[in-house]
């Protein structure tokens, strides 16, 4: 029930369309009521004498018929459709909200979640509210009205007669209660079943160039069946169930009918009841007992939308771990001055990722990170853009600790370029341009060419309005890269991470984005994580990670005269001296391959 009261609740916006479509309901109730009681007169008249004035009422019996069937069909417009509008409003409002609520929430929500089942959450889950709002509440209301109508009705006809059509009732009441239980919890499984389907899916369609590689589709189409077999034998399970529970209500129900043929043709035998009142009971009894046939439908529908909005509200229910503390500010643009004091981080109790980390990064100055993979040097810098918050220590901008300032006004500081680049399905001119809201043309060239992308750009076939294709596949690697550090040149921040950005580009065009991102040092406070010489040798400051702690700090040549591990991974390259990444080994770097 609090399930139930949560959505609608969520539903008063749209109280207007489905007060219209209650309101119409209520009138074809009362409409279906006529018919029967017309019949009656009918059949009163029939049994009389007939002449002109009877054929007078006959024909103004036929007019109100026509009339209430016309007026019926009216209002079951209204109903519908009213119904209809307001419960796909719903959908599409819930759709937004658990999106929107989606977006707000850490990223350590994610760590255990797959795309497909968030997306069965946002779409498939919230559509069966449809279900809810457009056909089981209506429903459930009509019967209530009709089984109400209809009683009184029936009691006004023969009391004694009405009370033994109630014997079927309290059966009726306790199969429905136990159909509930036991089949809401295959539509649970039914709706977890789906979220697999649409997260294996997901997840293969991202990977079909893996999938076709390595001729695993024998494989992902037998998981895939597993998955699908799984959400059929949760709803053939539930269907099982309404296999007995339906023809049980329809059985239950017609020992009603059996009771007024008996006891009513007994009583007409005994005078006390005539011809056409048992003709209008045996009418309204159809009445009074469809609804109570359509309970399991009913039911289906209630328990199918119910588990939907279990899904729905569990999304809903989650708490980010970051947020904006009580008496968090907003700030202007900063300088750029960044500090770790003495920062400590663990993705889970006993298991430490940073341990206290410290240093300084003065305005415009370019600081690099080094160490090898699993140190923490990404960690870092989630942990400055606040997609964690520290276990101990504090981090400050500009002197300022930055829990004490909003989400949005910290990360209105950042950029940020990732070594898996992240491109939406759009022109490369939109993808530079996401960062700002309001980008002209020339501004997007301008950063482009900063980024040494702009030569390649201009060779696309539509140029800068050229799809890049979802995730930018129809890009290589390097061009995808490029375009990232545009995006990040075009945002214009105080501070700028690149998190191995020059990883996925060729010599000669890493040479050119190191040009770019020098022309940038002095201008802002740059946060490099990189294992190539080219990047690390220019910054003014390096942090050498060792176990999730700096072990060594200082520019290029200090490092060296410290003949520490900086100096011995250094003396360890290629004359070259172009470049190194970990190679799996706890501490030790090594070339690049093909340099």
């Amino acid at each position: 029930m609090s399930v139930f009261r949560r959505m609608l609740h969520y539903a008063a916006p749209y109280r207007l369309y489905l007060v219209l479509a209650g309101a119409s309901t209520v009138m074809i109730t009362a409409l279906n009521l006529v018919a029967p009681w017309m019949v009656r007169d009918l059949t009163n008249i029939l049994l009389g004498d007939l002449d002109h004035q009877t054929m007078a009422k006959i024909g103004r019996i036929a007019v109100i018929l026509g009339l209430t069937y016309l007026a019926r069909a009216g209002f079951r417009f209204v109903s519908n459709y009213f119904a209809h509008v307001g419960a796909w409003r719903l959908v599409t409002d819930m759709r937004v909200r658990v999106y929107d609520h989606l977006q707000r929430l850490s990223l350590s929500y994610y760590h255990d979640k797959q795309t497909g089942q968030l997306m069965s959450r946002v779409v498939n889950d919230t559509a069966q509210l449809e279900t809810l709002i457009a056909h089981a509440i209506p429903e459930l209301f009509t019967n209530i009205l009709i089984l109400s109508g209809v009683a009184a009705l029936l009691f006004i006809i023969q009391p004694v007669l009405a009370l033994l059509t109630l014997i079927p009732i309290p059966f009726l009441a306790f199969g429905s209660v136990w159909f509930m239980k036991k089949i809401r919890p295959d539509f649970r499984v039914a709706q977890q079943s789906l979220a697999e389907l649409n997260a294996g899916l997901q997840d293969n369609l991202s990977g079909i160039k893996e999938i076709q590689v390595f001729n695993q589709q024998h494989r992902e189409v037998k998981n895939i069946e597993k998955t699908a077999a799984s959400w059929r034998d949760a709803i053939l399970r539930a269907l099982k169930k309404s296999a007995v529970f339906h023809p049980g209500v329809e059985f239950i129900s017609s020992m009603g009918l059996v009771i007024v043929v008996g006891f009513g043709g007994w009583l007409s035998y005994q005078g006390r009841m005539n011809v056409a009142d048992i003709v209008a009971f045996m009418m309204y009894l159809s009445l009074f007992y469809q609804p109570i046939t359509q309970l399991a439908r009913v039911a289906e529908d209630v328990q199918t939308a119910l588990a939907g909005a279990e899904r729905v509200l569990q999304v809903l229910d989650s708490e980010p771990d970051v947020r904006d503390r009580n008496g968090a500010c907003e700030i202007g643009r900063v300088s750029g001055d960044v500090v770790f004091d003495h920062v400590d981080f663990a993705y889970h109790q006993d298991i430490d990722v940073l341990k206290d980390v410290s240093f300084h990064a003065n305005p415009g100055q370019m600081v690099a990170l080094v160490g090898p993979t699993g140190v923490g040097k990404t960690t870092m810098m989630s942990l400055l853009a606040r997609f964690y918050e520290p276990t101990g220590g504090r981090i400050l901008i500009d002197g300022q600790d930055i829990t004490g300032i909003t989400l949005h006004s910290l990360r209105e500081q950042i950029s940020i370029v990732l070594q898996d680049v992240f491109l939406f399905h759009g022109t490369v001119e939109e993808n530079i341009a996401y960062g700002l809201g309001e980008a002209t043309h020339e501004d997007v060239v301008k950063a482009a060419q900063i980024a040494r992308a702009h030569d390649f750009i201009t060779e696309l076939p539509q140029g800068y309005q050229t799809l890049v294709g979802e995730r930018g596949i129809r890009l290589s690697g390097g061009q995808k890269q490029r375009l990232a550090i545009a995006r990040a040149v075009l945002r214009d921040k105080p501070i700028l991470i690149l998190d191995e950005a020059t990883a996925a580009v060729d010599t000669e065009t890493e040479t050119e984005i190191q040009k770019a991102i020098q022309a940038l040092v002095g201008s802002r406070t740059i946060l490099v994580i990189a294992h190539r010489l080219s990047t690390v040798r220019r910054a003014d400051q390096i942090l050498v990670l060792e176990k999730g702690r700096v072990i060594e700090a200082g520019n290029h040549e200090q490092l060296l005269e410290q003949g520490g591990l900086y100096a011995r991974l250094y003396g360890a390259q290629p004359a070259q001296k172009t470049g190194f990444f970990q190679n799996g080994q706890e501490g030790l770097l090594s070339p690049v391959p093909g340099r």
